[in-house]
C-alpha cells in the first residue's frame, strides 16, 4: 500500500507499470488518473492546498478501509498539490486483486471518497480572478452507495 502526496508531476504510465510489476498474485489491476480540466476554456491554473501529515493520515485510513472491504493485494494513491495547469495529472488510484470485481469496486470507492472527503482545498485561477472550488451535491450523493 502506498500513499503519496506530492507537488511533483508523475507519469501515470510509469506509475502503473511499476505498480503492476510489484503486485504479486494479482489477476486484475485497475487504475484511474484524474487531470485538471478546463471546463470553460479560461482556467490559468488550479492551486491545491493541504495540511501535511493530516492529509496523508486521512488517505492512508481510506486505503486501509478499502483493503479491509475488498480482497486487494495492493493499492496506490497519488495526489498532487501546488499549482497545476489544465491537462496536468492531479491524482491517480490503482488497485490490484486476484479478481477484477474487487479491484474495480475498491478503485471506485477510493475515487468517490477522494473526490469528496480528502482534505484538499482547490482554487481555480482565471483571467477574471480566483474562486475556491465548492463541493458538489453529485459527489456527496455518490458516497451513499458505499
Amino acid at each position: 500500500m502506498a500513499v503519496r502526496i506530492q507537488e511533483a508531476a508523475f507519469g501515470a504510465g510509469a506509475e502503473l507499470d511499476r505498480f503492476t510489476a510489484d503486485a504479486p498474485g494479482a489477476g486484475a489491476v485497475v487504475s484511474f488518473t484524474g487531470v485538471v480540466r478546463d471546463v470553460d476554456g479560461g482556467l490559468r491554473h488550479m492551486l491545491i492546498e493541504h495540511y501535511p501529515g493530516m492529509t496523508e493520515r486521512a488517505i492512508t485510513a481510506l486505503v486501509s478501509e478499502a483493503k479491509a472491504r475488498w480482497n486487494l493485494t495492493d493499492a496506490l494513491v497519488i495526489h498532487r498539490f501546488g499549482q497545476l495547469a489544465p491537462g496536468d495529472p492531479i491524482m491517480m488510484v490503482a488497485t490490484a486483486s486476484a479478481h477484477r470485481a474487487d479491484a474495480f469496486a475498491a478503485a471506485d470507492f477510493l475515487m468517490d471518497y477522494l473526490k469528496s472527503r480528502a482534505p484538499f482545498w482547490k482554487k481555480e485561477v482565471t483571467a477574471d480572478g480566483a474562486d475556491w472550488v465548492a463541493a458538489k451535491d453529485a459527489d456527496e450523493d455518490a458516497l451513499s452507495r458505499w
